[in-house]
């Protein structure tokens, strides 16, 4: 939902410091898979209850996640790229939820609850982008990107405002695990609602 709004003030500080990492021999890959290490650190982190220590690794995560597409851009984007960018973010949204249910045994339903919707999320997202590819669509309203992304209640800014929150506030996970889960649910019903306009 904030995505593409966040894109005009975001994008220009990145590509600048893209262009640098890039002129310095740094690859768009190299840096998506330095954002997926210190995005599973921050997993174990919070797993060990470091939850601030967690927090500074989940923005530095996210922080890579975008330059990585940046350094790309200054060099050459690839399919490559874009596939192992959106295993990345993945395997980050697995790992924070994941990890606060090794925090606390209570937490792990919720957890789960929350691991499930963004698997819901992320196979509406990714069967919306092959059904767009087919169709010939294009957009760069997130951003120039290696598929077509489809908006909803729930994208990559809420996950981060969401993830902070529950590091600032372990206590409340099961809450906003819940709450953010339910945005999840209704993202999948938004994008399930758009694909039967768009490919019926």
């Amino acid at each position: 939902m904030l995505d593409s709004r966040l894109r005009p003030l975001i994008d220009p500080p990145l590509n600048a410091i893209g262009k640098g990492l890039a002129r310095s021999g740094i690859t768009a890959n190299l840096v998506t898979l330095a954002g997926v290490v210190i995005g599973i650190g921050a997993g174990v982190a919070i797993g060990l209850r470091h939850y601030l220590l967690g927090l500074a690794l989940v923005l530095l995560s996210r922080i890579l996640d975008g330059l990585d597409g940046a350094v790309a851009r200054a060099t050459k984007q690839s399919d490559f790229g874009g596939y192992l960018d959106i295993v990345g973010d993945f395997a980050f949204y697995v790992a924070v939820p994941l990890g606060f249910g090794f925090a606390a045994s209570a937490n792990l339903p919720f957890a789960m609850i929350l691991i499930a919707s963004f698997t819901l999320t992320g196979i509406s997202f990714l069967a919306y982008a092959v059904m767009a590819a087919k169709a010939g669509r294009e957009t760069e309203a997130h951003g120039k990107k290696s598929f077509f992304y489809n908006t909803g209640l729930a994208e990559g800014t809420e996950t981060i405002i969401a993830f902070v929150l529950m590091c600032l506030m372990p206590q409340y996970f099961a809450h906003i695990a819940v709450i953010y889960s339910a945005m999840c649910v209704i993202t999948v019903i938004q994008r399930t609602i758009a694909a039967n306009v768009d490919f019926s």
